[in-house]
C-alpha cells in the first residue's frame, strides 16, 4: 500500500460530487478513479475532477486502489461491498451500508478473514456541534440524560429530486434514509439501544415527481413514510423518534435531550454544524466556547466535511486503532432502524440483538489531525 491510500468510488450519482469535491480537505488518501454501471456518468465525474473512469470490474481489480467508497443505491450496498472485500479492498459505504443484520454480519466475517476494514456514513456526528454535545454529556454538565426527542419531518423530496423512486422503496423511507443521521448521533451521545417499539404508516400510495424530465410521473410508495418510534437505551434514557415525509410544516426542534441538570437543544444531525443551546435546570445559559475545525463554514453558510469519517478510517488503518464510523457501530444503527420498521408491522417491542461501543469523541485536535 502506498503512503497515500488510493480510493476508488463506485456510484457516480449526486452524492459522489460531494465526496470528490471535499476529498482535498483531508489527509491520508486521494481519489484516483470512479466507476458506475453507466459509464457515461463515470466519465463525466472523471473529467470534472481529474480522475480515471473505470468499469466496476476494472476498478475492483486496480492495483493502485486500496479502498472502495460505495455510493451505489441502498439495495446494492451489501453486494458491492462484498465484491470489494473479495477483491482485497477496504470499504467505506454510504448509509445504510446494509439493509439487514445478516448482511452486516456476513460483511464483518469477510472483512475479518481478509484483514480489511468496513466503515459507513453518516459522519455528521463528528461535526463541531455534535461533538460539543458529546463533550457536555461526557463532562456531566447536563446531569444524566433520561429522555428526549428526535424529529425529522418534511413533505418528501419528489418536488425537487428528478429521480426520487428509491426513496420510497424498501431500503429507504425516512427511517433508513434520514434515520441514520439521528440514530448515529443518539448512539454516540448515549450509547447502544436496548429495545424499540413503533407505529408506522403512509399518507399516500404514490408520489408525483415535481421537476425534471419526469415531471408529472407518479412513483409507487412501498415503504412507510411516517414512523413514530420509542427507543430505550441501555443507559436508561428513553427517546421518542418521529420521522415523516408526510408533513408540510412543523415547529419541533430536531433533537432535544433532557438531563437531570438541564436540557440540550441539539441542531440537525444531518449537518456538521448549527447552534447548540443548553439550560441549567430551567434557565437558559451560554453555550461553552468550542473551537472545532468541523464547525467552520466552508460550503456557503454551512460546515460541510463529508468524508471526515473516511479520513478517520484511513488514519485508523495507519495507526492500528478502531475507526469511529465502524462496522459494529453502523450495524447496531441498522439493527435499530430495521427493528423499528419491524415493530411498526408487528406492534410489538423489539429487542435489539446487537450492541457497540460508543465511538471515541472527536476532539478539536483529533479533527485537525484529519485535515490536509
Amino acid at each position: 500500500m502506498s503512503e497515500l491510500i488510493g480510493v476508488g468510488i463506485i456510484g457516480c450519482g449526486n452524492i459522489s460530487t460531494a465526496y470528490l469535491r471535499l476529498a482535498s480537505l483531508f489527509a491520508g488518501y486521494e481519489v484516483r478513479a470512479v466507476a458506475d454501471l453507466n459509464i457515461e456518468a463515470a466519465k463525466a465525474q472523471a473529467e470534472a475532477f481529474d480522475v480515471r473512469a473505470e468499469t466496476v470490474d476494472d476498478l475492483l481489480g486496480a492495483a493502485d486502489i486500496d479502498l472502495i467508497v460505495n455510493l451505489t443505491i441502498p439495495a446494492a450496498h451489501a453486494a458491492v461491498s462484498k465484491a470489494a472485500l473479495e477483491a482485497g479492498k477496504h470499504v467505506y459505504s454510504e448509509k445504510p451500508f446494509v439493509l439487514s443484520v445478516d448482511e452486516g454480519e456476513e460483511l464483518a466475517k469477510l472483512a475479518a478473514a481478509n484483514g480489511l476494514r468496513v466503515g459507513s456514513a453518516p459522519d455528521t456526528f463528528l461535526g463541531a456541534s455534535h461533538q460539543l454535545a458529546r463533550h457536555l454529556v461526557d463532562s456531566g454538565q447536563m446531569g444524566r440524560i433520561t429522555s428526549g426527542t428526535a424529529m425529522v419531518m418534511s413533505p418528501g423530496m419528489e418536488s425537487w429530486h428528478p429521480n426520487p423512486d428509491f426513496f420510497f422503496q424498501p431500503g429507504a423511507g425516512p427511517v433508513l434514509d434520514i434515520g441514520p443521521y439521528y440514530i448515529c448521533n443518539l448512539v454516540q451521545l448515549l450509547g447502544p439501544v436496548a429495545s424499540v417499539t413503533a407505529f408506522t404508516g403512509a399518507a399516500s400510495d404514490t408520489r408525483t415527481i415535481g421537476n425534471g424530465p419526469r415531471q408529472g410521473e407518479t412513483v409507487p410508495v412501498e415503504t412507510p413514510t411516517t414512523i413514530h418510534a420509542v427507543l430505550r437505551f441501555h443507559s436508561g434514557a428513553i427517546i421518542t423518534l418521529i420521522g415523516s415525509w408526510d408533513v408540510w410544516s412543523n415547529e419541533h426542534n430536531n433533537m432535544e435531550l433532557y438531563g437531570t441538570d438541564g436540557t440540550m437543544y441539539v441542531p440537525d444531525p444531518n449537518f456538521f454544524g448549527g447552534d447548540l443551546r443548553i439550560t441549567a435546570k430551567a434557565d437558559a445559559v451560554a453555550t461553552p466556547a468550542w473551537s472545532h475545525p468541523f464547525g467552520v463554514a466552508n460550503d456557503g453558510d454551512h460546515a460541510n466535511y463529508r468524508g471526515a469519517g473516511l479520513a478517520d478510517m484511513v488514519q485508523a488503518i495507519a495507526q492500528g486503532r478502531p475507526h469511529r464510523c465502524s462496522l459494529e457501530f453502523s450495524l447496531h444503527v441498522v439493527d435499530v432502524m430495521t427493528s423499528i420498521l419491524r415493530a411498526g408491522e408487528t406492534g410489538q417491542v423489539e429487542q435489539i440483538s446487537t450492541s457497540c461501543d460508543r465511538p471515541d469523541a472527536l476532539t478539536p485536535d483529533a479533527a485537525q489531525a484529519l485535515m490536509a
